[in-house]
């Protein structure tokens, strides 16, 4: 199989659409969330916003990668119908933020987390970035109010990063974390990509360097996930024991991310391609190579291959002990990004190696996770890659890493 012939990219992207595309719209509003490994959907009525903003990217980065195919049209509207279902559903005038989880029964939404999350935000900015690069109406209006919402309620001048959360008492929480802010640098180059203004991407760098650089600094050179606020100063401390006992948290787990370190070194690499300068570019690259290759060299189990979801050290940090493996499960979105990372990194530094992590990780992925038969990916597999449940994709997952993938790759192959 040739992992790198932009032809195989494009069918295998069009073929994890197809897992969703025709089961997934639900007339009465937005999508259904839950499938099975066969397609079948086995919860008509629960609404994630990370599903449901996702889902908007899915539809939209399709027809405006392939803007002559014959479902071109209707991808276009489904991202449409799924960015009205973001704006008109999940957001509430009263409050002025976003549901992070709905019941909907087809006419009604009952609120059953209304939690305001950074993280969601993040996904909301990027379904409208995404919508409006596929021409949908509305999608501007709509970026810019939640560019406003992410600014007035979650930015920090002081650590210049966004914080976590807003509980339904309408106040800020004390948590501070590392993921939401890697969506939301995501989220902005996704902006700027779509209204060509600085703003977005310098608040993107600004994002990038705060997380990279100045908060990696307090991780031995690697990237926490979870911090607190130092006494009055505004400014992140890494909190080591936060979620220590879970390991397998989905959106915040204890140890360092094998994934998420691949993914900012896309985001870097991505970052770097718009904003080329002599100095921050060469610390990009970098900061880059470093990160993706601790991540092939802490989290690749050689056993049976596939990369580890977390590890950590005895005494956390790489200068406090040798690492091991602290969730050795494998899910689909780090082998993923660590593809599209891989790719970004055999471009830029044009150093074999990458290209062979790269062929590596397809090949593995290829094997263990892609379904040949029904289409998507499994969404995660145990140690030994044996399967854990015939849940393909529960709430939150859509395929959007796996198909974002391959339009990172397709972007790195077609220049």
């Amino acid at each position: 199989m040739d992992f790198r012939s932009p032809a195989f990219l494009q069918r295998h992207l069009l073929h994890t659409l197809a897992f969703y595309d025709g089961r997934c719209l639900d007339p009465s509003g937005g999508f259904f969330h839950f499938y099975k490994d066969d397609g079948h959907v086995y919860d008509r009525e629960t609404r994630h916003l990370v599903s449901s903003t996702r889902f908007v990217y899915n539809f939209a980065a399709a027809a405006c990668r392939f803007p002559a195919h014959p479902r071109a049209a209707a991808w276009r509207e489904a991202a449409a119908h799924g960015l009205r279902f973001v704006q008109d559903v999940h957001f509430n005038p009263h409050t002025g933020s976003h549901a992070w989880l709905l019941h909907w029964d087809g006419r009604h939404a009952t609120v059953q987390n209304g939690t305001q999350h950074a993280y969601g935000l993040a996904f909301v900015l990027l379904a409208h970035a995404h919508a409006l690069r596929a021409g949908v109406a509305g999608a501007r209006v709509g970026l810019d109010a939640t560019v406003a919402l992410l600014e007035q309620r979650f930015w920090s001048p002081a650590a210049g990063l966004y914080a976590d959360e807003i509980g339904s008492d309408g106040r800020l929480g004390s948590y501070r974390g590392q993921n939401a802010n890697m969506h939301a640098c995501e989220a902005m180059l996704a902006a700027f990509d779509a209204t060509g203004e600085a703003w977005f991407l310098d608040r993107a760098a600004r994002i990038a360097e705060n997380v990279t650089v100045g908060l990696a600094a307090q991780a031995g050179g690697l990237l926490w996930e979870h911090y607190c606020e130092e006494g009055n100063s505004g400014r992140w401390a890494v909190d080591w024991d936060y979620h220590r006992s879970q390991p397998g948290d989905l959106f915040r787990p204890w140890g360092f991310q094998t994934g998420h370190l691949t993914e900012w070194a896309k985001l870097l690499l991505t970052l770097e391609l718009h904003q080329p300068d002599a100095a921050s570019g060469l610390q990009r690259v970098q900061r880059a190579r470093a990160l993706f290759d601790a991540a092939m060299a802490h989290g690749w189990d050689t056993a049976h291959g596939g990369l580890v979801y977390g590890f950590a050290g005895s005494g956390v940090t790489p200068a406090d002990g040798p690492m091991a493996v602290c969730d050795g499960d494998k899910y689909f979105w780090v082998q993923a990004e660590s593809i599209a990372a891989a790719a970004r990194l055999a471009q830029r530094t044009n150093d074999t190696l990458y290209w062979t992590w790269y062929e590596g990780l397809w090949a593995y992925a290829w094997q263990h996770f892609v379904d040949h038969r029904h289409g998507a990916w499994y969404r995660v597999l145990a140690p030994d890659n044996s399967k854990r449940s015939d849940e393909k994709s529960p709430a939150g997952k859509t395929d959007y890493h796996t198909m974002g993938a391959c339009h990172d790759v397709l972007d790195v192959l077609q220049g």
